[in-house]
């Protein structure tokens, strides 16, 4: 599986401009490959973050050749961004959760989690044992956790998202669940800098496959 992870920065002014061609992506709904894709606006900031899942490579690989530039023209949303920014690389890790599917977790969340980890040199491997054993179980075990992934975009940058049903069962998560797991994590051993995003997701930018 292949992840996108899209950061805009939009014109102030233009947030209502950028949410009118962020819908007309749906026209891509039927394309093969696609498993979902989800956003929202970061709260307090003229920025949305979207989180993309392909199959796999080549079926990404084809949607960039074939459909990616007349997708971005009909959404005309160049002129109401200052920057966008794309990160792409391989999911190596998916994160279970009370969906059956990310399919399924995409279409029902309200909130994403991000956190954007730029790990310290040789700590990639330790990063990824943790996320598996750790921090995985630990949040599925969260009510309201409907999956997730971790994504490569880079040898020293990972990026964990999850899925959530509701801010209320991710605020319980933060309360009841998260102290214990960052006890045991060591998070400074594996992470240089990490960047964390909350987004209540926009229903209307949320592409399913075959919607």
């Amino acid at each position: 599986m292949i992840g996108k992870w899209i950061d805009c920065r939009v014109r102030p002014g233009a947030r209502e401009a950028f949410a009118a061609g962020q819908r007309r992506w749906s026209a891509i709904s039927d394309q093969p490959g696609l498993v979902g894709q989800t956003g929202g606006w970061e709260p307090g900031a003229d920025r949305a973050l979207l989180l993309a899942l392909w199959s796999d490579e080549p079926a990404y690989a084809r949607f960039m050749r074939e459909r990616h530039d007349r997708a971005a023209a009909h959404a005309d949303q160049r002129s109401s961004c200052t920057g966008i920014e794309v990160a792409t690389g391989p999911v190596v890790l998916t994160m279970p959760g009370a969906a059956p599917s990310l399919p399924a977790a995409l279409a029902r969340a309200t909130v994403l989690r991000a956190a954007d980890c730029r790990l310290r040199a040789g700590r990639a491997g330790h990063f990824l044992d943790v996320q598996r054993e750790l921090w995985a179980p630990g949040m599925a075990a969260a009510d309201g956790m409907l999956g997730g992934t971790v994504t490569r975009l880079s040898p020293g940058r990972h990026l964990v998202t999850t899925l959530w049903t509701t801010p209320a069962a991710h605020r319980d998560y933060t309360t009841h669940h998260l102290p214990a797991l960052l006890a045991r994590a060591g998070v400074p051993t594996d992470v240089r800098t990490l960047t964390g995003h909350l987004l209540p997701l926009e229903p209307s930018w949320r592409i399913g496959a075959g919607t």
